[in-house]
């Protein structure tokens, strides 16, 4: 049985691959951590005052505008309550606060 098996497969043409699996596709770049973009849209908000929702990943809002901000930290101004520092790890999103107009 063997040797019958053997001299059928003799004049089969032996391919390494087939042609849709034997060109890999180049992996895709997956998306920049850092586009840069955040210093100047935080500049942006500061410069006009723009009131803004800051929520932290604990859940807590808070409700000002950004007077001050660098690598790690924002500083939050409100006008009902002290001002805040606030650590950018906690911060879960910042929105611009539509409704009014902090000062």
């Amino acid at each position: 049985m063997l040797s019958a098996f053997l001299r059928y497969n003799v004049g089969m043409a032996f391919r390494a691959s087939a042609p849709g699996f034997s060109a890999k596709k180049p992996a895709k770049t997956p998306p920049p951590d850092d586009t840069g973009m955040e210093p100047a849209y935080l500049k942006a908000l500061g410069e006009k005052q723009t009131p803004v929702s800051v929520k932290l990943h604990s859940g807590e809002t808070f409700n000002g505008w950004i007077e001050y901000y660098d690598v790690a930290m924002v500083r939050l101004t409100r006008e009902d309550g002290p001002n805040l520092f606030i650590f950018k790890h906690e911060i879960m999103f910042i929105a611009e606060d539509n409704g009014r107009r902090a000062r």
